[in-house]
């Protein structure tokens, strides 16, 4: 169970290589978590991330999830959950894709959609099931700013954001009064080996400050996170920018 300050002693992790997700375990495990399930592809990333949670004093564990196969999500899951609670679930898995490929070879942007979107939907529900199955517990979900509105520069991925974060917001909603506590969190630009190469943009943050802002909004029970907090007020402009001036915007 979370201790008062709302730290889970338990976590699973789906998308066990997300170096937000893996900078976020370390911080809790320095507070308090003991128990961690890595969920991903099997892979030598995902078995360094277990070692290295384990050096920490954590008790690690790692399952097979494929967020593009969801005929398996809910035997997979299930199987985490029949080890015991969990207090916290992060969803955070996702890809950025190649947004000048993808408009030219659609099947990337259809992996794109498939995995950061459908993927999360079929993950997300079985989680928030077994969550309220048990009676408590947190679902986190890693959204981002480019799901606020579109931009030209990366629609694909822009887009699949914004239906995560809808469908998100709408689980919450479904989970109000049930014990379980969804939280979605939307960080800017991130330097991370995902945004490597790519021109930053201002307000970037890191995974670590993804972290900090995690455990600040579990103990506070918050519902959305903007990561850095000022985003929270920039992008409430940009909603509101014409079309015709939001096109000629250096985004």
């Amino acid at each position: 169970m979370k201790d008062a300050f709302g730290i889970p002693q338990s976590l699973l992790v789906l998308g066990g290589t997300s170096e937000i997700a893996l900078a976020t375990a370390r911080r809790l495990i320095a507070r308090r978590t003991r128990t961690v399930w890595l969920a991903g592809r099997p892979s030598p990333a995902l078995d360094a991330a277990a070692s290295e949670l384990r050096a920490l004093g954590a008790d690690v564990h790692t399952v097979d999830f494929d967020a593009l196969d969801p005929d398996s999500h809910e035997v997979v899951l299930g199987k985490v959950f029949a080890e015991g609670d969990i207090d916290m679930a992060l969803l955070a898995f996702g890809i950025l894709g190649d947004q000048a490929h993808d408009e030219r070879e659609p099947a990337g942007a259809v992996r794109v959609a498939q995995t950061n979107y459908t993927g999360a939907v079929s993950a997300g529900l079985v989680t928030a099931s077994a969550l309220q199955d048990q009676g408590h517990g947190s679902l986190v979900v890693l959204s981002s700013v480019a799901g606020e509105r579109a931009r030209r520069s990366n629609f694909i991925y822009g887009s699949s954001k914004a239906g995560l974060d809808a469908f998100a917001q709408g689980l919450g909603d479904a989970l109000h009064g049930t014990g379980v506590h969804v939280m979605v969190v939307r960080p800017g630009f991130v330097r991370s080996k995902m945004t490597a190469g790519l021109p930053e943009t201002p307000l970037a943050t890191t995974p670590e400050a993804v972290a900090a802002a995690v455990e600040l909004g579990l103990r506070r029970r918050s519902e959305t996170v903007w990561v850095p907090g000022t985003l929270r007020v920039v992008m409430s402009a940009l909603r509101h920018v014409p079309r015709t001036v939001f096109r000629r915007l250096p985004l």
